[in-house]
């Protein structure tokens, strides 16, 4: 699915835009059953285990700024999640048999929306080994001026950087981000993916146009690699195996470990988590 020069991309830069993945029509259902959640969240005025709202939300003007677990609430984003087309992308970049860890879908509301401060996946779930990513299947146009994700290019190959403060994970980097200065927007038409490496420092500012940004995010893993935190019962562990077999050997790498200890003292999204930081890059 991918040309050599992309996946060497990808290894060398820890990051991968992929244009026209999904079909019109398939984006226009994104948007659909998208719109109908948002109207759902106008029933509620503090976060559930479904919506993360927006700072401003109200019944009468709703902005839901995640859905938590889409797979979990309508087919259409579990058919997604298992696109034959980003299941091979994502093959050629970590191998055949393939895991999920997680989903969620962010949205930025026109001339607001959320921004997310610097920060690496692996911070909060590392693993036996780093063939793990996220991929970013965008129900928009994903330009600068609406938020789009930021990467730096090869930090994916450093260190993990200290996402804590006083002794608390607080889900962003805590310290001064290197090579902030090289940051590059990952600008990406609607029906394109974005893919980011665990490791890679990502972040995303806020929305200061008159459209919204729409991203449904999937994290993909080999899998041969186990979560460090615990694999919980075997049968919902591969209950989450997309392609392959179940195996019970974790393939071992030298990788770099910082454990999500001790835990948030402010739990829920990512956005919540952050809230904590005391040095805001974004906000």
């Amino acid at each position: 699915m991918l040309s050599q020069e992309q996946i060497a991309y990808y290894h060398e830069t820890g990051y991968l835009a992929v244009e026209n993945v999904l079909s019109v029509d398939e984006v226009a259902d994104l948007r659909r059953v998208s719109d109908e959640f948002v109207a759902q969240s106008a029933a509620f005025t503090e976060h559930t285990d479904v919506f993360d709202l927006e700072p401003g939300h109200t019944p009468q003007a709703p902005r839901l700024r995640r859905l938590k677990n889409p797979i979990l609430h309508h087919p259409v984003y579990d058919a997604t999640l298992r696109h034959p087309k980003i299941l091979d992308i994502v093959a050629d970049l970590i191998g055949p048999a393939i895991r999920t860890n997680g989903n969620k879908l962010n949205m930025k509301s026109p001339e607001f929306g959320s921004p997310v401060e610097w920060h690496q996946d692996w911070a909060f779930y590392p693993h036996t080994n780093d063939d793990l990513l996220a991929v970013g299947v965008c129900m928009d146009d994903m330009m600068l001026l609406n938020g789009c994700l930021l990467v730096i290019p090869g930090s994916h190959k450093g260190p993990i950087l200290s996402h804590h403060e006083d002794g608390h994970f607080v889900g962003a980097v805590s310290e001064e981000v290197p090579d902030a200065d090289k940051a590059v927007p990952l600008e990406v038409k609607a029906g394109g993916i974005t893919i980011h490496h665990a490791r890679t420092l990502h972040a995303s500012a806020l929305n200061k146009s008159a459209h919204p940004r729409r991203l449904l995010l999937f994290q993909y893993c080999a899998a041969d690699a186990w979560p460090l935190g615990g694999a919980g019962e075997w049968d919902k562990f591969n209950a989450n195996l997309l392609r392959g077999e179940p195996t019970n050997r974790p393939r071992l790498a030298d990788v770099p470990v910082l454990m999500p200890l001790p835990p948030a003292l402010k739990g829920g999204s990512i956005y919540e988590t952050q809230t904590t930081l005391k040095k805001k890059i974004f906000a």
